[in-house]
């Protein structure tokens, strides 16, 4: 067991993949909210898009204007022209834009949020209503420069890596012809773990998409919701809210991994050991979305825990980790064993999911061995949406642990996807099944070839084909690559006759 913590925790840290506690908030009854009216947006011109744009807390673009309050949820409030790029650097053929929008938070009070609103160039859509999947990062962070509507874009620093890896995965969808938006689903206050914001702000973000005349969509598109670790908390609190919160929504498929199902007992099974930093991160975002609780946990914190809190209260995802290295909230409290006391043992009894039963086909996989969420809660929280009627496909995984799952088990989650979104039924009632390994299914293969083959469609070429016969054996980059137009790149190889 320790062996394979440490393996786990070098994984996440070498390869900037860690996702974090997966808690998410307390339930409560949403009210159904109307569909958004389609007013028109305020625009940014491109040039002000294409300057080197600040952080987002210093943006005054995620500001949201006098009055957005009274506007419906969904309703976009502000957009411009965005980007695309794999760890900043490579830049995607992507349409894209910013969106800032209005949302609900979990008091039930109106908050705006942003969102990065994606389709591809020239790939294109499957069917004439082109499809729109909303896909939640796992952000696990408490700082607004973590967020993705900022991270995924070119030439940022990457103060949260684990959001630009999963830009991998985002081509998984936009090589389907489908559109993309991914929702900064933690809010304006970075409240990381807040389940019901979150899934509020996911249902929004699509809202959004559709009615961002720009993006061509329309709402008789399928739509389908995808999200591991810390995206599924707004993955499953979103499909939970759905039929009361956004049941205007054409919601088809919902895939999430690596799932948050309930934030005690992960707490417990994460403090004190390599990720601990998350057991009081994730404490703390939730009570950024829930006064009650970060109220009391300022109150009970030692000089090491308000030190160590002030410190996680502005970073991203791996810098939370390395901070909270072998934590312990009990050692960092004037009280023992805190979280026993009733104001956050009603919050985690609240916050376990289960509440509501989703209506949307779902597509669920967790490793057996998960090393920071166990598969208990996650095993009972599909027995519960099972008796209450859902549709789930169930897939446990043994050979994995948190951290690979998120790539071993991504062939197959996007199949279901793609088989979802193209009209074929999922399979009524529940099925469960227990894999060696979800890479070793035969299918995978195959998988992965269309992948790879897919997203070479999204990807600038490195060498114009303009650059004539006559020209010096040199390559230049294209004008719309990542890098300036018309720079020689002398240091690869020559141009090859033949192309």
């Amino acid at each position: 067991m320790i062996r394979r913590t440490w393996r786990s925790l070098a994984a996440g840290l070498a390869l900037t993949t860690a996702v974090g506690l997966t808690a998410a908030a307390p339930a409560q009854a949403a009210p159904q909210q109307t569909a958004p009216q389609q007013t028109a947006p305020q625009q940014a011109s491109p040039q002000q898009a294409s300057a080197a744009a600040p952080t987002p807390d210093k943006d005054p673009f995620y500001q949201p204007p006098a009055g957005y309050e009274t506007k419906a949820p969904g309703t976009v409030l502000r957009s411009r022209p965005g980007s695309l790029a794999l760890f900043s650097l490579f830049k995607e053929k992507v349409k894209a834009w910013q969106v800032l929008y209005r949302s609900t938070d979990a008091q039930g009070d109106a908050m705006a949020t942003a969102a990065l609103v994606l389709v591809p160039e020239n790939v294109p859509s499957p069917a004439k209503d082109r499809p729109l999947v909303s896909y939640q990062v796992a952000e696990d962070s408490l700082a607004l420069k973590c967020a993705p509507s900022y991270q995924m874009q070119s030439g940022v620093f990457p103060d949260n890596p684990v959001v630009q890896a999963e830009v991998l995965l985002v081509n998984g969808l936009l090589k389907n012809g489908w559109a993309v938006v991914v929702p900064d689903h933690e809010g304006p206050k970075s409240a990381y773990a807040a389940g019901i914001l979150a899934g509020h702000a996911t249902l929004d973000s699509i809202r959004a998409a559709e009615s961002l005349p720009e993006a061509g969509l329309t709402k008789n598109a399928p739509v389908g919701m995808m999200g591991y670790s810390g995206g599924s908390i707004a993955t499953g609190w979103a499909a939970e809210l759905q039929p009361s919160y956004a049941p205007d929504l054409n919601i088809k498929a919902v895939a999430e991994g690596g799932v948050g199902a309930d934030l005690d007992a992960a707490v417990r099974n994460i403090n004190g050991g390599p990720f601990g930093g998350y057991a009081l991160g994730g404490a703390l975002g939730v009570g950024r979305a829930h006064p009650e609780l970060g109220n009391y946990i300022d109150s009970i914190l030692n000089d090491e825990g308000k030190d160590l809190a002030k410190r996680l209260g502005d970073s991203c995802n791996s810098m939370i980790v390395l901070q909270g290295l072998f934590k312990d909230i009990n050692k960092l409290s004037t009280k023992p064993n805190p979280f026993d006391d009733p104001i956050p043992r009603k919050v985690m009894a609240l916050n376990k999911m289960g509440h509501q039963t989703p209506t949307a086909p779902m597509f669920i996989f967790h490793s057996v061995n998960d090393e920071l969420l166990p598969v208990k809660p996650v095993d009972d929280l599909v027995k519960t949406y099972c008796a209450n009627g859902a549709s789930v496909s169930y897939n446990r995984d043994q050979l994995s642990e948190h951290i690979t799952l998120v790539a071993t088990g991504a062939p197959l989650e996007l199949a279901w996807m793609q088989d979802r979104l193209s009209g074929k039924p999922a399979q009524q009632g529940c099925t469960t099944k227990t894999y060696t390994s979800m890479a070793l299914d035969p299918s995978v293969p195959k998988i992965l070839q269309d992948y790879l083959q897919g997203i070479s469609k999204l990807f600038y070429s490195f060498c114009s084909s303009s650059v004539p016969r006559s020209s010096p054996p040199s390559w230049r980059v294209t004008s719309g690559a990542p890098w300036a137009s018309g720079v020689p790149c002398t240091s690869v190889a020559p141009w090859p006759e033949s192309w």
